[in-house]
Protein backbone atom coordinates (compact mmCIF):
# COMPACT_ATOMS: atom_id res chain seq x y z
CA UNK A 1 0.00 0.00 0.00
CA UNK A 2 1.79 3.37 -1.15
CA UNK A 3 1.10 5.85 1.45
CA UNK A 4 1.26 10.11 0.12
CA UNK A 5 3.78 11.73 2.01
CA UNK A 6 1.31 14.93 2.59
CA UNK A 7 -1.31 12.63 4.27
CA UNK A 8 1.45 11.79 7.15
CA UNK A 9 1.82 14.93 8.30
CA UNK A 10 -1.57 16.89 9.02
CA UNK A 11 -0.67 18.10 12.65
CA UNK A 12 2.13 20.53 13.23
CA UNK A 13 3.42 21.35 16.43
CA UNK A 14 5.63 25.28 16.79
CA UNK A 15 7.20 24.98 20.14
CA UNK A 16 7.89 29.09 20.54
CA UNK A 17 9.45 31.28 22.81
CA UNK A 18 9.13 34.48 21.02
CA UNK A 19 13.23 34.51 20.93
CA UNK A 20 15.30 34.94 17.39
CA UNK A 21 15.67 31.47 17.19
CA UNK A 22 11.79 30.70 17.69
CA UNK A 23 11.53 33.22 14.96
CA UNK A 24 13.26 31.31 12.67
CA UNK A 25 11.25 28.12 13.17
CA UNK A 26 8.06 29.92 12.95
CA UNK A 27 8.96 30.52 9.44
CA UNK A 28 9.98 27.23 8.83
CA UNK A 29 6.28 25.84 10.36
CA UNK A 30 4.70 27.93 8.73
CA UNK A 31 5.74 26.26 5.61
CA UNK A 32 5.79 23.16 6.16
CA UNK A 33 2.06 23.40 7.34
CA UNK A 34 1.64 25.22 3.90
CA UNK A 35 3.25 22.33 1.86
CA UNK A 36 1.37 19.41 3.80
CA UNK A 37 -2.31 21.64 4.31
CA UNK A 38 -1.83 20.88 7.76
CA UNK A 39 -3.22 22.61 10.95
CA UNK A 40 -0.51 24.28 12.96
CA UNK A 41 -0.68 24.38 16.54
CA UNK A 42 1.15 27.16 18.44
CA UNK A 43 2.35 26.34 21.58
CA UNK A 44 3.61 28.75 24.13
CA UNK A 45 5.22 27.41 27.55
CA UNK A 46 5.65 29.61 30.70
CA UNK A 47 7.20 28.65 34.20
CA UNK A 48 5.15 26.83 36.70
CA UNK A 49 4.95 30.12 38.99
CA UNK A 50 3.26 31.95 36.14
CA UNK A 51 -0.28 31.95 35.14
CA UNK A 52 -0.80 30.21 31.56
CA UNK A 53 -2.68 33.57 30.16
CA UNK A 54 -2.53 33.83 26.60
CA UNK A 55 0.59 36.57 25.77
CA UNK A 56 -0.82 39.41 23.02
CA UNK A 57 2.31 38.66 20.76
CA UNK A 58 1.03 34.94 20.63
CA UNK A 59 -2.37 36.17 19.20
CA UNK A 60 -0.49 38.69 16.52
CA UNK A 61 1.84 35.54 15.30
CA UNK A 62 -1.73 33.16 15.19
CA UNK A 63 -3.58 36.00 13.39
CA UNK A 64 -0.57 36.73 10.80
CA UNK A 65 -0.53 32.53 10.20
CA UNK A 66 -4.65 31.79 10.04
CA UNK A 67 -4.35 34.42 6.67
CA UNK A 68 -2.42 31.11 5.09
CA UNK A 69 -3.12 28.24 7.30
CA UNK A 70 -5.60 26.42 10.27
CA UNK A 71 -4.01 27.52 13.25
CA UNK A 72 -4.19 26.65 16.98
CA UNK A 73 -3.08 28.18 20.07
CA UNK A 74 -2.27 27.50 23.42
CA UNK A 75 -0.16 28.34 26.51
CA UNK A 76 1.09 26.08 29.17
CA UNK A 77 2.57 26.15 32.28
CA UNK A 78 5.40 23.87 33.44
CA UNK A 79 8.73 22.64 32.36
CA UNK A 80 9.39 23.52 28.68
CA UNK A 81 10.32 20.68 27.44
CA UNK A 82 7.85 17.77 29.26
CA UNK A 83 5.25 20.55 28.54
CA UNK A 84 6.10 20.61 24.54
CA UNK A 85 6.19 16.56 24.47
CA UNK A 86 3.17 16.16 26.60
CA UNK A 87 1.47 18.46 24.44
CA UNK A 88 2.10 16.99 21.29
CA UNK A 89 1.23 13.56 22.61
CA UNK A 90 -2.06 14.61 23.82
CA UNK A 91 -2.54 16.53 20.65
CA UNK A 92 -1.71 13.72 18.46
CA UNK A 93 1.35 16.22 16.69
CA UNK A 94 2.79 14.65 13.65
CA UNK A 95 5.70 17.15 13.43
CA UNK A 96 7.39 19.46 16.40
CA UNK A 97 9.42 22.29 14.95
CA UNK A 98 11.47 24.08 17.86
CA UNK A 99 14.11 26.79 17.14
CA UNK A 100 17.57 25.81 19.04
CA UNK A 101 19.51 28.61 20.33
CA UNK A 102 22.88 26.47 18.73
CA UNK A 103 24.74 26.77 22.21
CA UNK A 104 27.50 24.07 22.82
CA UNK A 105 29.69 23.21 25.55
CA UNK A 106 29.36 24.70 29.16
CA UNK A 107 26.89 27.30 28.24
CA UNK A 108 24.37 24.15 26.83
CA UNK A 109 25.66 22.03 29.76
CA UNK A 110 24.60 25.17 32.53
CA UNK A 111 21.46 26.51 30.43
CA UNK A 112 20.58 23.17 29.16
CA UNK A 113 18.50 22.67 25.39
CA UNK A 114 15.16 22.08 25.59
CA UNK A 115 15.27 21.42 21.69
CA UNK A 116 17.53 18.25 22.63
CA UNK A 117 14.92 17.03 25.50
CA UNK A 118 12.28 17.80 23.18
CA UNK A 119 14.69 15.77 20.12
CA UNK A 120 14.82 12.36 22.80
CA UNK A 121 11.54 12.41 24.39
CA UNK A 122 9.19 13.27 21.65
CA UNK A 123 6.75 11.05 20.49
CA UNK A 124 6.94 12.09 16.54
CA UNK A 125 9.83 13.85 14.47
CA UNK A 126 11.65 17.03 15.23
CA UNK A 127 12.68 19.40 13.15
CA UNK A 128 15.25 21.62 14.90
CA UNK A 129 15.84 24.70 13.49
CA UNK A 130 18.88 27.07 13.81
CA UNK A 131 18.95 30.43 13.95
CA UNK A 132 20.24 31.77 10.49
CA UNK A 133 23.26 34.18 10.80
CA UNK A 134 25.34 35.92 8.04
CA UNK A 135 28.77 34.22 7.92
CA UNK A 136 31.18 35.62 10.01
CA UNK A 137 34.20 36.51 8.11
CA UNK A 138 37.42 35.12 9.89
CA UNK A 139 40.68 36.49 8.34
CA UNK A 140 43.17 33.71 7.06
CA UNK A 141 45.42 32.26 9.37
CA UNK A 142 49.33 34.36 8.64
CA UNK A 143 52.20 31.90 10.00
CA UNK A 144 54.67 34.61 10.87
CA UNK A 145 57.70 32.27 10.95
CA UNK A 146 57.25 29.53 7.91
CA UNK A 147 58.42 26.32 9.20
CA UNK A 148 57.34 26.82 12.92
CA UNK A 149 54.63 25.55 14.78
CA UNK A 150 51.83 28.27 15.31
CA UNK A 151 51.05 26.96 19.18
CA UNK A 152 55.08 27.32 20.83
CA UNK A 153 56.55 28.39 17.80
CA UNK A 154 59.42 25.59 17.82
CA UNK A 155 60.89 24.44 14.26
CA UNK A 156 58.53 21.91 12.46
CA UNK A 157 57.40 21.36 9.21
CA UNK A 158 53.69 21.39 9.98
CA UNK A 159 51.37 23.55 10.77
CA UNK A 160 51.47 22.34 14.51
CA UNK A 161 53.89 20.42 15.83
CA UNK A 162 53.75 16.78 16.90
CA UNK A 163 53.95 17.81 20.89
CA UNK A 164 51.48 20.34 20.55
CA UNK A 165 49.23 18.45 18.76
CA UNK A 166 49.41 15.40 21.33
CA UNK A 167 49.06 17.91 24.23
CA UNK A 168 46.25 19.05 22.51
CA UNK A 169 44.38 15.63 21.93
CA UNK A 170 45.44 14.34 25.45
CA UNK A 171 43.36 17.59 26.91
CA UNK A 172 40.15 17.00 25.45
CA UNK A 173 40.19 13.19 25.69
CA UNK A 174 40.67 14.05 29.37
CA UNK A 175 38.05 16.55 29.22
CA UNK A 176 36.06 13.90 27.84
CA UNK A 177 36.94 11.25 30.40
CA UNK A 178 36.19 13.96 33.72
CA UNK A 179 32.59 14.89 31.71
CA UNK A 180 31.79 11.14 31.61
CA UNK A 181 32.95 10.35 34.91
CA UNK A 182 30.89 13.10 36.30
CA UNK A 183 27.82 12.30 34.54
CA UNK A 184 27.84 8.71 36.20
CA UNK A 185 26.89 9.58 40.03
Amino acid sequence: MATDATSLVREILLATDFSESSDAAARIALAYARHFGARLHILHVVGVASDPEMPPWLGKLAEEFRAAVPVVTAVESGAPAAAIVEYASRSRIDLIVIGTHGRTGVTRTLLGSVAERVVRTAPCPVLAVPITRPPIAVAPLEVTQPGHCVVCASPSEDLICSTCRARIRGEAVGRKQREERAGRS
